[in-house]
């Protein structure tokens, strides 16, 4: 099909994408424009998103177009809705005049810009992320590190929790990471443990200092990370996120072209209702949600087999069901998990028979399955 007929056929498929807020299709409706595929099958088009749409119309479209044949990737570029300032309505803006920014307003968050050639030699890149903090996050990045390794795969985990930086204690590895390359070029070169290429805040900084610092310098952190660090080739990266929506979050989505992030969470609604925000958040900048694994989802009492689901149960699974985001996986209250993060050796390969290993398997194998049928990263 020639490139005219492509994107013919994308604009096609994204009519059967019908605004809830509105009752028309987002073609008729206007919110997308400039619909272009390159010979090589790359599609691209501008979807504006109007305020009060659900986040969810990005990914629908991108899905709509990605299904078209003869495309092999889709770019969107989403056009935010702009808020007035605090105290201003709609009828007090006058078109013609520019107003200065009062800071980040909600949704005015800025699409990503990927530099190209960062991370070059990484074929794909995955955010581990959650809402709160003490779900678990830095657990399951552990373990889908070491279960992708021990799989054959050659795999890097950067540790992007700045202010938490707990990589180094899961890992066992406590060695400061070596620097090569000639004076004024030099490459930090990753710690590996356990198959896993490693680089974390934590091997630079003593072991009871804290990292006390503002959002442009983690942004300046975790560029160093990944431009001045001698990753090599990868089969995949993981990237274990900080919790929330904040400034290591945008810094990572503006920086490299991510595959997407994994959301964990515990069943519980205190723990859900962060987890819907944060997956807002990376709808609104155009990444990807992989799925959700719900973390700590019941006690097997020693002895018995009575399981008490200590903080609920199915908050997770639920929450991917009304996001029809994938759920990748629970994982139970297991004390080999907390062996194995004491220790430096993660559960998957520390205690391969316990249900929360093979629970991690389980969702690691989910994961890397659904990242195959993935287009390539740019």
């Amino acid at each position: 099909m020639s490139q005219g007929g492509l994107a013919a056929a994308v604009t096609q498929a994204l009519t059967g994408i019908v605004n809830p807020v509105t009752g028309q299709n987002v073609v008729d409706g206007g919110q997308v424009s400039g619909v272009d595929v390159d010979s090589q099958g790359n599609a691209r088009f501008v979807f504006a998103l109007r305020r009060g749409d659900p986040g969810t119309l990005v990914r629908r479209a991108r899905a709509a177009a990605e299904a078209v044949e003869g495309v092999t990737s889709v770019k969107v570029d989403v056009q935010l809705p702009q808020t007035p300032p605090d105290g201003e309505g709609q009828a007090d803006r006058k078109p013609d005049v520019q107003r200065r920014p009062r800071g980040l307003q909600p949704g005015s968050v800025p699409p990503p810009t990927p530099k190209p050639g960062i991370l070059a030699g990484v074929k794909r890149i995955i955010a581990i992320s959650s809402g709160k903090g003490g779900v678990g996050k830095s657990m399951v990045a552990t373990n889908l590190a070491a279960h992708a390794a021990a799989r054959g795969l050659s795999t890097g985990l950067l540790d992007a929790d700045i202010y938490g930086p707990n990589i180094p204690l899961m890992f066992g590895e406590r060695r400061r990471p070596p620097v090569s390359g000639a004076k004024g070029s030099e490459m930090i070169v990753p710690l590996e443990s356990h198959g896993v290429r490693l680089m974390s805040l934590g091997f630079l900084l003593d072991r009871a200092q804290p990292a006390i610092m503002r959002g442009p310098l983690i942004a300046g952190i975790l560029k160093q990370f990944m431009e001045q660090v001698a990753w090599g080739e990868l089969d995949l990266m993981v990237v274990d996120m900080p919790p929330g929506t904040g400034d290591a979050q945008l810094s990572l989505v503006q920086t490299v072209d991510l595959d997407g992030a994994v959301m964990v969470t515990t069943p519980q609604k205190v723990a859900t209702g962060d987890v819907r925000r944060g997956i807002k958040m990376f709808e609104r900048v155009n990444t990807r949600v992989l799925g959700v694994v719900e973390n700590m989802c019941g006690f097997q009492i020693p002895g018995s087999d009575e399981v008490v689901d200590l903080f609920g149960r199915g908050g997770g699974e639920e929450l991917s069901r009304e996001l029809s985001i994938p759920f990748l996986g629970r994982v139970p209250i297991d004390i080999a998990v907390r062996r194995a993060g004491d220790e430096g050796r993660p559960t998957v390969l520390s205690a391969p028979d316990s249900p929360a290993a093979a629970a991690l398997a389980e969702i690691g194998a989910n994961l890397l399955q659904a990242l195959e049928g993935l287009p390539p990263r740019r």
